[in-house]
């Protein structure tokens, strides 16, 4: 999704609570990694990597100079022979501590063995943040333990790909202050027109 759509699922949206929502959980995501910088960790479900997220995430990284945000994304089923941005483990979360942000994306069950993964991470001092469905048992569990969470429950106006588009597009906008006025609308025009001429990430 780009930055047009984004705008015009934006206009679409006005009045709801998901503006509001995908910014606080932005907001708190953007600064759980930009005071620290002990990296944020990108895990999902052994059925669901997010593998878009990651992608975004690394755009809104470089088009705001937040490398902060840049995730690495963890992998159910990552192989030694795997490109290296592609190729880090579960054993990656043993290493999580104080300073690291893991941001958990769950369309569907977590499992048990990832639950207790992120369960020692926190207890290690990392940060966590749940983004999610809240459908089952393994998800509420994994929300009532991260410090931060978004669920979109079944019958909402969004789906959760959409709301991660709408996450990633406000870590990175809100990651540099915004001056006012007039020049404001120059920099929304300019960074739009990057959006727009950026290749696409690399290896994705």
């Amino acid at each position: 999704m780009d930055a047009v759509r984004v705008a015009l699922l934006r206009e679409v949206l006005a009045g709801t609570e998901w503006l509001g929502a995908t910014r606080r959980f932005a907001g708190a995501l953007r600064g759980s990694v930009v005071p620290h910088g002990g990296g944020l960790l990108l895990v999902g479900t052994a059925e669901h990597e997010p593998w878009h997220l990651a992608a975004h995430l690394v755009d809104e990284a470089a088009w705001s100079g937040t490398p902060a945000l840049a995730p690495t994304l963890v992998r159910h089923g990552a192989r030694p022979a795997d490109p290296p941005h592609l190729a880090v483990g579960l054993g990656r979360l043993a290493a999580a501590g104080r300073g690291e942000t893991l941001l958990v994306v769950t369309p569907d069950e977590p499992g048990a063995p990832l639950l207790e993964r992120v369960h020692d991470a926190r207890r290690a001092g990392a940060t966590v943040l749940s983004l999610g469905t809240d459908r089952g048992p393994g998800e509420r569990e994994l929300t009532a333990m991260a410090h931060e969470a978004l669920t979109v429950p079944d019958g909402a106006e969004l789906d959760l790909d959409t709301v991660q588009h709408l996450v990633s597009a406000a870590a990175g906008e809100n990651a540099v202050p915004q001056p006012r006025g007039r020049r404001r609308f120059r920099d929304r025009l300019s960074r739009l027109a990057d959006h727009l001429t950026a290749p696409p990430p690399p290896g994705w």
